[in-house]
């Protein structure tokens, strides 16, 4: 009972000194600004694991430097000279950065959202409030966006640091990665949200939709070396069409101006029809 009436009194004497609106006022704020309350409720979770991304942001940038850019490629350029008129390591540099943080949108945009439904909840707690349950699955999509701006902006340092990119415009990578991100992850997030059982169907997109846009998608060589018939796998694929922006960007990759607006075009329809469906999908939800 003490300790009720300490926190009662600690909430009173912010009250009258303004620290807390009143009622009326936080219920405005949460129907008008829920979307990024919510986004800030999720940014301030996610420092649960922050020693798991720290190590993840650092750790494989260099792996894959290391690995794929000056391990396999010192054998690329030995026996080819290099790709496109670059050598490996400025090729497949920018699509590894690509790459890294649309895979890891796979994972932010699966099981966690089964968990805001099912196991942990909070995705009902939010629409409890004044904040609408579209403007959850938008704050959703802003959190998960913004952690992967400094992600991306640690692989391009790296880059950077490697000599793997040759323009100074290689920084717009930094916001080519999480828009390319976001665009595969706000449509499996629409798909998350209409799971009601986990079984094998995230497994099943990790296995036969992640790994082959991973290896298809022109990450480690131009999509026109492949047959015909496997191309197709990197047309429509969100990682192809932020690897060749960040190509683009990265070492002047030569590109006509009207498929570089296709890319962007391409990316931004599906962040944005993404996030409009599973908004959608969320209020059906989260107001049975």
């Amino acid at each position: 009972m003490t300790d009720r009436v300490v926190a009662a009194a600690d909430s009173n004497r912010l009250a009258y000194t303004g620290g807390v609106l009143p009622a009326a006022a936080q219920a405005r704020a949460g129907r008008r600004w829920g979307w990024w309350l919510y986004a800030e409720y999720r940014l301030t979770s996610m420092r649960a694991y922050l020693q798991t991304i720290l190590i993840r942001a650092i750790g494989l940038p260099l792996l894959y430097l290391f690995s794929m850019g000056l391990g396999l490629g010192a054998l690329v350029n030995a026996g080819a000279g290099g790709v496109d008129g670059v050598s490996y390591l400025v090729f497949v540099g920018p699509a590894l950065l690509v790459s890294s943080v649309v895979m890891e949108a796979s994972g932010e945009f699966s099981y966690p959202v089964m968990a805001g439904f099912k196991w942990q909840k909070h995705y009902f707690a939010a629409a409890a409030s004044p904040v609408a349950p579209g403007q959850v699955a938008v704050g959703e999509v802003v959190a998960v966006g913004l952690r992967f701006i400094p992600e991306a902006l640690l692989f391009w340092l790296a880059l950077v640091g490697f000599g793997a990119v040759t323009s100074p415009a290689s920084v717009l990578m930094v916001l080519i990665a999480p828009l390319a991100a976001l665009a595969f992850g706000a449509p499996l997030m629409a798909f998350a949200a209409t799971q009601t059982d986990e079984g094998s169907q995230f497994a099943f997109i990790q296995r036969f939709v992640v790994m082959p846009m991973f290896l298809f998608a022109g990450t480690f060589f131009p999509i026109s070396a492949m047959p015909g018939y496997l191309q197709w796998i990197g047309w429509i694929s969100p990682m192809w069409h932020g690897t060749q922006l960040a190509r683009v960007v990265g070492f002047g990759m030569a590109n006509p101006w009207w498929l570089t607006a296709l890319h962007v075009v391409v990316l931004l329809g599906a962040a944005v029809g993404g996030t409009w469906l599973a908004a959608r999908l969320f209020a059906r939800r989260l107001t049975r």
